[in-house]
């Protein structure tokens, strides 16, 4: 099955770090990323920037707006994203406990959704 591992993390709690704490964490991140790709069950992992650099895309009534930043004021931001394979559910929030991202924020697991036509 395949799993989406959404990263959260409060910007407060990443600046707290000194640059080598931050440093530390994606070198340790990486590493955890290539050890699951080398096992099979990472398909794509990617930080992203913050929401600041985002642009939220809506159609309503057959026209397309574009505005700057995300939709929802909130504390945590969407600061990356893990595709995984995994046997179930429990295998997922595993690999997802394992992630050293988690030690920062939070790891949201979700199925894919297999959507077909009818």
């Amino acid at each position: 099955m395949k799993f989406a591992c959404l990263v959260y993390f409060e910007a407060a709690d990443m600046d707290a770090l000194t640059p080598q704490q931050q440093q530390q964490l994606t070198d340790d991140a990486l590493d955890y990323n290539d050890r699951l790709a080398a096992e099979g069950k990472l398909l794509v992992a990617q930080a992203l920037h913050p929401p600041e650099k985002a642009v939220s895309v809506r159609v309503r009534n057959g026209k397309m707006s574009a505005t700057d930043g995300p939709f929802a004021e909130t504390r945590e931001q969407l600061a990356g994203f893990m595709l995984i394979e995994a046997a179930d559910m429990a295998e997922a929030i595993a690999i997802a406990g394992r992630d050293p991202m988690a030690t920062i924020g939070t790891m949201e697991v979700r199925p894919f959704l297999e959507l077909s036509h009818s």
